[in-house]
This record gives C-alpha cells, sequence and structure tokens, in this order.
C-alpha cells in the first residue's frame, strides 16, 4: 500500500493537508470570492452594475475555485482535476468553505489513486472523484461546517466580552498563523470571522507583514519593502527558523496595537479581510467594506495597520539590533534585495 501510494502521488502528512492544501485553498478564494467581492465594493462605491453583476459571479464560483486550486496543489492529474469543480462546489454548498476544503481534498486523493488504473480511465477517473465529493460534502461536510463556524462564533463573542485579552490573542495567532506557512485566509473563512475578532485579526496580520517589511528594510531595500508588506511575511519564514528573535518585533506591534482596535478605535472587518492583513491591501479594502469609507475610519487604518506596525517593529528591532540579538544579514529574503 505504500508503494502504491507513493506511486500514486499521495502523501499522507501534515504538510499535504494543513500546509500544501490550505495555501492553494487560500488562493482558490482570492480568484473567486475575495477578488469578486472587491470588484462588487467598486461598483457599489461607483454604482457601476457591470462591476457588481461581475463581482456576484466571482464570489459565486468560490466552491469550484476552491476544489481545483486544492487538487492542483496535491499535485492531481487533469481529469482529478477537473472533476474537482463538482467536488469543490458540492462542498461549499453543503458546508461552507470547510466543507469544500474537506470534500476536495479527500475526492482528490481518492481520484488520485483510481486515475489511469482501467482502459476507461476518461470515465471512471471523474465519476470515482465526484461521487467520493459528493459523498463527503453530504455527510461529512455540514457537521465540520458547523463546528468551524461554531468555533469562530465562540471566538468573535469573546473578543467582544474581554476585547483587550483576547483581541491580543486573536492578533498574535492570526499573525503567526499568516507568517507561517499556514493559510490564515483560510482559517478566517473556515471560522467565519467577523466583527471585532475580524478586526483585530487584520491588524494582528498587517503588524507581521508591515513590521517585518520596515525591521528588514536595510536588508531588502524597497525590493523587499514591497515583496513583504503588500505581498506575504512568509518569505521571512526560512529566516525565522534560523534566528526565532526576528519574529518578536513584529508580533509585539501587534499585541500592543490590538487593544487598541478594540476599546480605543473600535476595527471590524469581515472573513475576506481577517487573514490578509496587507497583502495587496486586501484587509484594508475589507475594513472599508465593513466600516464604511470616512476620514475617521481612513486615520484609523492608516494609524492601526500601517504607521503604528511600521514604528513600533522598527523600534524594537533597532533596539535588538544595538544588543546583538538580531545580527546583520538574519532578515535577508531571497527576492528583493539589495
Amino acid at each position: 500500500m505504500k508503494n502504491f501510494l507513493k506511486r500514486k502521488g499521495v502523501h499522507v502528512s501534515t504538510k499535504a493537508y494543513l500546509i500544501d492544501a490550505l495555501s492553494y485553498m487560500a488562493l482558490g478564494l482570492f480568484s473567486s470570492l475575495i477578488i469578486g467581492l472587491i470588484i462588487h465594493t467598486i461598483g457599489e462605491q461607483f454604482t457601476w452594475p457591470f462591476f457588481m453583476e461581475m463581482g456576484d459571479l466571482a464570489m459565486g464560483l468560490m466552491g469550484p475555485a476552491i476544489g481545483v486550486a486544492i487538487a492542483y496543489g496535491l499535485g492531481a492529474p487533469p481529469l482529478v482535476i477537473f472533476a474537482a469543480v463538482a467536488t469543490g462546489a458540492a462542498g461549499a454548498s453543503l458546508g461552507g468553505p470547510a466543507g469544500a476544503y474537506i470534500a476536495a481534498v479527500i475526492s482528490t486523493e481518492i481520484g488520485k489513486m483510481v486515475s489511469k488504473e482501467t482502459k476507461v480511465d476518461i470515465i471512471v477517473t471523474p465519476f470515482v472523484t465526484i461521487f467520493a465529493g459528493f459523498a463527503v460534502a453530504k455527510f461529512i461536510g455540514p457537521p465540520m461546517a458547523k463546528f468551524m463556524t461554531t468555533f469562530g462564533s465562540w471566538i468573535v463573542w469573546a473578543t467582544e466580552q474581554k476585547p483587550i485579552i483576547m483581541g491580543i490573542l486573536v492578533a498574535t495567532l492570526m499573525g503567526l498563523a499568516l507568517t507561517a506557512p499556514i493559510s490564515s485566509a483560510a482559517i478566517a473563512f473556515m471560522l467565519d470571522l467577523n466583527g471585532i475578532a475580524a478586526g483585530v485579526a487584520t491588524i494582528g496580520c498587517s503588524a507581521q507583514m508591515v513590521g517585518f517589511a520596515v525591521a528588514s528594510y536595510r536588508e531588502n531595500k524597497v525590493g523587499g519593502l514591497l515583496a513583504i508588506g503588500i505581498g506575504t511575511s512568509m518569505l521571512q519564514v526560512p529566516n525565522i527558523i534560523r534566528y526565532p528573535a526576528i519574529l518578536i518585533p513584529p508580533t509585539i506591534a501587534g499585541i500592543i496595537l490590538a487593544p487598541i482596535g478594540t476599546t480605543v478605535w473600535k476595527m471590524t472587518s469581515n472573513a475576506a479581510g481577517a487573514g490578509m492583513g496587507t497583502s495587496g491591501f486586501v484587509g484594508q479594502i475589507m475594513t472599508f467594506t465593513t466600516m464604511g469609507f470616512s476620514v475617521q475610519v481612513l486615520l484609523q487604518v492608516i494609524v492601526l495597520h500601517l504607521i503604528g506596525p511600521a514604528v513600533i517593529s522598527l523600534i524594537i528591532s533597532e533596539f535588538m539590533r544595538k544588543r546583538g540579538w538580531i545580527k546583520p544579514g538574519q532578515m535577508l529574503i531571497n527576492t528583493g534585495g539589495k
């Protein structure tokens, strides 16, 4: 069996299902629901019906996009990838994002195992893939989705009841998830984070991205500033593994700013923005979507998402550099650079 699974490219591991699959699920989400929501928001703000219709169409294809993205990410053959359009759609319709995820993962792995094992592969492979995906979506998707959303509602409730403590906890954990090779965006969607919990998650994620971008400027210059600041702080993962201390400045920035975003300047967002931070400025766009666009909200976003993380991370990182806790070159990334 071990040799058979290896031959079929089925790698049963934490990396395959909690890192690779979630990361590609996030790409599927961004290519459908998130970008669709941005397009729809633009259409609403400027009263452009064409954009609103286009955005609605993209958002409605979340399930198929997740299915195809996960199948591709797990290295599935063509027939399995194409059939994943149906399995992702079934999972999303019966179990939401969490249902789409589990239906796509299980059906993809089963589809890979039967692929090219018969002379009627063009019938057997998509049939088995879709059958497996629909069965999972029907019986496992709903309870899993209910568990995830219930757990997410507890987080939202707890953040509202204990805004300082839970605000710090949510900002820190979501920020670390964003920087780690785990998809914070996928987690936010499966938990259906919203309101203050989503707002503080955005602060924590933004702190990681902007904090790392500014703290590592002397190593990575403008290229690195942009790659990390509006791309992803995951570029620092190899450096974090070797030099864990570099994770301190942006994390502390999130811890300091989180209580402000839950008490003094209450920030809200939605699941689309909660796990994105400043990546493509999706976190900021979704903040405006939920809070409305005004000078006050703009000021809050600038201070809590951009200036605050930059200033705090820079001060702490420079202090650590002077103490020798962070040494020159420890935050150099492969892209951008000198």
